[in-house]
């Protein structure tokens, strides 16, 4: 009578999170289990729950590694696809910056005819727009003040030929571009330098590149 008073505490030991080590208990016919002492049969149960709880522990960390790759493998592919988005842009960039040299060239005096302008004003505008869906923006420099967040500084001129203020934006000889609200490339820019010298604003802003 007093081994069959035990037995549910080996059947409650199957219901918990007991996994494979209670499965191997259940596997153990009827009467070698009445032949255990009472004793016997709390050890058994002892080492079936500690197994359990072992296996537990290690499905725990596997999960959490899994989990661990995951992220891991997300951020990578991540930054895989902004770096080969920026270097998609870059390129295109780079093609804006020929159409625009050419639309230079065919605009002055001596310049190709009207409908070659026409034409390439209509390739850059394409590609500009092309350029703000994927959330590409130029930078306004001129007649901005120095900010080396978004500008270049590589040429300075001095206040009394600029007509403006020590610090001011003047001419640009590069087009800069933002990005979603962050740089892409910063504008390659002329200042108008401090008074008296042929340097830009003593601001800690602008700097010759």
């Amino acid at each position: 009578m007093e081994h069959s008073g035990e037995r549910p505490d080996i059947e409650g030991a199957q219901g918990g999170p007991a996994g494979e080590g209670a499965a191997e208990a259940s596997a153990l016919e009827a009467d070698d289990l009445a032949a255990l002492s009472q004793e016997q049969l709390r050890e058994r149960v002892r080492q079936i729950r500690e197994e359990a709880q072992r296996n537990w522990q290690h499905f725990l960390h596997s999960a959490a590694d899994l989990e661990n790759y995951k992220k891991q493998a997300l951020r990578d592919r991540q930054d895989a696809v902004e770096r080969t988005r920026r270097q998609m842009l870059s390129l295109v960039i780079g093609v804006l910056d020929t159409l625009e040299r050419a639309l230079a060239f065919g605009e002055a005096p001596e310049g190709s005819a009207k409908a070659l302008v026409d034409g390439l004003r209509m390739t850059q505008r394409q590609i500009l727009d092309r350029l703000a869906a994927m959330g590409v923006q130029p930078l306004q420099a001129i007649g901005k003040a120095f900010d080396p967040r978004l500008h270049e500084a590589v040429a300075v001129v001095p206040p009394r030929h600029a007509g403006q203020a020590s610090g001011t934006v003047v001419g640009e000889v590069l087009k800069g571009y933002l990005l979603n609200d962050e740089v892409l490339r910063p504008a390659k820019v002329t200042v108008v330098g401090g008074a008296g010298t042929d340097e830009p604003a003593r601001k800690g802003a602008v700097r010759p590149g």
